[in-house]
Parts: structure tokens; C-alpha cells; sequence
């Protein structure tokens, strides 16, 4: 008996000792882990290799440019207010989710809102 037969019966010792499911688990893990890499090689060759980058947010909010005919709002306004209340609000605000659909008052620019008795909302960062 040589050395690789001798090996083949610890082989075959071994693998028996192995119940179904954990055989079973292995060949699903290592064929999970070889088509991921075998993704990532051919992703490399592609030249999709992108580099993550992390963007620090502006501590101001976003401010949308007010322009004359833009459309934002259902009802075609960039600022929105209620008929019964004093200030208006951006369209994605707490306060103007709170707003009726019936209710709402929408104006294209600060100035229609203010030129009505408007006042900009205090919970709404970017008035």
C-alpha cells in the first residue's frame, strides 16, 4: 500500500464522519464565495471599478432656484400655504404635509406668498 491510498481511505474516514446538511452547507458557501469573486475579477477587467467617495452635507439646506413657470408642487407652485393659516411653506416640509389637499394655496415665488400676508414658516429650514 502506498501513500495515496492510504490517503484516500482517511479521506473516505473523514467524510463519512460529516453529516449530509454541513456537506451540504460547504458546497453552497464555497460556490457563493466563487461566483462573487469570479464577479468581481470580471467587474475589474470591465474597468467598472468606481472609487467610493463620501460627500460631507452642507450644514444649510438645499435651496431650490426660484424661477418663473417651474413646476414643483401638484398644483404647479413652489411655495405652499393653507387657506386658513399665516405662512407658507417649501412643498416637502413637515408643515406643508400637514396641509389639506383642499386647503392648499400655492404662489411661484416668496414675493406672491408675502404680497398676500404671507410669512415664511419657522419649521421649514431653507425660507
Amino acid at each position: 500500500m502506498g501513500i495515496i491510498p492510504g490517503l484516500e481511505e482517511q479521506g473516505k474516514h473523514l467524510v463519512g464522519r460529516i453529516s449530509v446538511d454541513w456537506l451540504i452547507l460547504a458546497i453552497i458557501l464555497l460556490s457563493a464565495s466563487g461566483a462573487f469573486g469570479l464577479g468581481f475579477l470580471a467587474g475589474k477587467e470591465a474597468g467598472t471599478d468606481t472609487e467610493l467617495k463620501i460627500i460631507e452635507a452642507a450644514s444649510a439646506p438645499l435651496e431650490l432656484p426660484e424661477a418663473e413657470g417651474v413646476v414643483l408642487g401638484a398644483s404647479g407652485g413652489q411655495y405652499v400655504a393653507s387657506k386658513s393659516g399665516k405662512s407658507y411653506h417649501l412643498p416637502w416640509c413637515s408643515g406643508a404635509k400637514l396641509i389639506k389637499e383642499e386647503n392648499k394655496i400655492w404662489f411661484s415665488t416668496k414675493e406672491e406668498a408675502q404680497a398676500r400676508g404671507y410669512t415664511p414658516a419657522g419649521n421649514c429650514p431653507g425660507l
